[in-house]
């Protein structure tokens, strides 16, 4: 007679594996329910999506009457009788291309603005008129010595005698690293480049200063993982955050608090420039809410656009964004304040403003929609289950970290490239719903603010940009991607280079 067939009580082990594998199954299948939602305190913030009506009405309004800085001149605060210097200014960092264009349009002469950056320009928008006669200087700003030469640089006789304003945007951006071991690059052009620029500007006599540093910095890391039944009684503790200032009334944070490593440099930069600040050498900083776009090298727009395929798992996530030119215009308000010596002691100076669009923040799928909509290259996006690229994140940074950490592999493993060496951990803190606001910002300057406004709301300024985007591929035979190089593979490939420069 044949044995009964074996059951899960019959075998202890089985059963529990069983069990083990259930309750697992349970809990990924609710945290990934959760990263794919929207609470109802964030929805509320952003109630209203994008139709097609809306963007087709868009489209054609911008297409017959663009915003340019010529149709916003009013808006650009009064010229001053000064000389710049704009690190970041190449455009790639879109900050500082803007900040150029507007001191241009306001009447600077270009004699009197000197970009200082990794790379030249290379902005259709700076290719023509007065942008492609301003003087550009070629700088690693992670190099003290490379530094001071673009600083000491002589002028036109006719401007070396005016004061000098520095506006630093040059960074690199690398959101997906974490760990100290990771934080080398970060640490030598974030900090130590702040440091050498702040260094640098006091040394040949510039009296304003203002830098860029990024609402990043008071993000919280999101913690995803956490007890069972926490995760049935509620959303992940910082899965939904508000971009703020209130961090730097504080004592810095730890490293392990950040993110990233690139918030965390941004946070230590932002420190240098603030407490630089003193009669002769007055500053401030600006904060870009977290997607700033405006060109097709930016990550926000550009970089989807680049992919056509783009799989995601954000959808359903809100967040703030800010447009070049707004963050640009937010600068020179502030050096407005500056400017003059009495604001050495205003409630203005020594601190960070941070700046988004004017108008609440959208969801990511307005973002898709309208990428699908109005763009003449195919776009579609995949959807992804959030929980999967999240486990696959943790095997990316280990395998990175055991390259860093244990030379050895080196010689036997291959390095991870592209796209997928930045789905670490790290990048699902970026991927939460982030909210900011203008409201101190735009505050009368005699209440503390910058007097700031945008001129651009994320609708017109995303769809003013597939509008460039279309006019450049309609001259493109079989409507072939042109390649643009987003911000993230311009510091990979400055990563690359100062790392050669450094073993040659």
């Amino acid at each position: 007679m044949a044995p009964p067939p074996q059951t899960l009580i019959d075998s202890p082990s089985l059963f529990v594996f069983v069990v083990i594998i259930t309750v697992l199954s349970v809990y990924l299948i609710r945290l990934n329910k959760l990263m794919s939602g929207t609470p109802d305190e964030v929805r509320k913030l952003s109630p209203k999506r994008w139709t097609k009506d809306l963007l087709l009405e868009t489209y054609k309004a911008l297409e017959t009457k663009p915003i340019t800085t010529s149709s916003y001149a009013q808006r650009i605060p009064p010229k001053l009788d000064r000389r710049y210097i704009v690190t970041g200014g190449s455009g790639k960092r879109l900050v500082g291309g803007y900040i150029v264009l507007q001191l241009l349009e306001r009447g600077q002469p270009p004699e009197s603005i000197r970009i200082v950056d990794f790379r030249a320009p290379n902005r259709d928008d700076m290719a023509h008129g007065p942008a492609r006669t301003v003087d550009f200087v070629q700088t690693d700003i992670s190099s003290a010595e490379s530094t001071n030469n673009a600083f000491t640089k002589p002028w036109d006789p006719k401007r070396s005698h005016l004061p000098l304003t520095v506006f630093h945007t040059a960074a690199v951006i690398v959101p997906s690293d974490r760990y100290k071991l990771e934080h080398g690059f970060c640490e030598a052009v974030n900090v130590g480049g702040t440091q050498h620029v702040v260094d640098a500007a006091r040394r040949v006599g510039a009296d304003v200063f203002v830098s860029t540093t990024s609402a990043s910095i008071s993000i919280r890391p999101v913690r995803l993982w956490m007890a069972p039944w926490r995760l049935w009684s509620g959303w992940p503790p910082n899965f939904w955050q508000v971009l703020d200032d209130k961090d730097f009334s504080l004592p810095l944070r730890k490293h392990q608090e950040f993110y990233a490593n690139y918030p965390a440099s941004k946070a230590a930069a932002e420190r240098i420039v603030c407490d630089s600040h003193s009669k002769t050498f007055r500053t401030g900083c600006i904060r870009p809410a977290n997607g700033v776009y405006g060109n097709p090298t930016d990550n926000t727009v550009g970089g989807p656009l680049s992919m056509g395929d783009c799989p995601t798992w954000t959808s359903r996530i809100v967040q703030s964004f800010v447009h070049g030119a707004n963050v640009a215009l937010a600068h020179l308000d502030f050096e407005a304040v500056l400017a003059s010596p009495k604001s050495v002691s205003s409630s203005q100076a020594g601190r960070p403003f941070v700046i988004t669009d004017p108008n609440p923040p959208i969801m990511y799928d307005d973002l898709y929609f309208l990428l699908e909509t109005l763009a003449i290259t195919p776009f579609r996006t995949i959807a992804l289950q959030p929980v999967a690229p999240l486990l696959v994140s943790y095997i990316i940074e280990w395998y990175t970290l055991l390259l860093i950490k244990w030379p050895i592999f080196r010689r036997l493993l291959p390095p991870l490239a592209g796209d997928v060496k930045h789905l670490k951990p790290a990048i699902f803190s970026i991927c939460t719903h982030l909210v900011a606001s203008n409201s101190v910002a735009s505050r009368p300057v005699s209440q503390g603010g910058l007097g700031f406004s945008g001129v651009f709301t994320t609708l017109e300024g995303m769809t003013q940009e597939i509008i460039e985007w279309n006019r450049v591929h309609q001259a493109v035979a079989g409507r072939d991607h042109v390649i643009y190089q987003t911000s993230v593979a311009l510091a990979d490939e400055i990563q690359r280079a100062t790392a050669t420069t450094t073993t040659a």
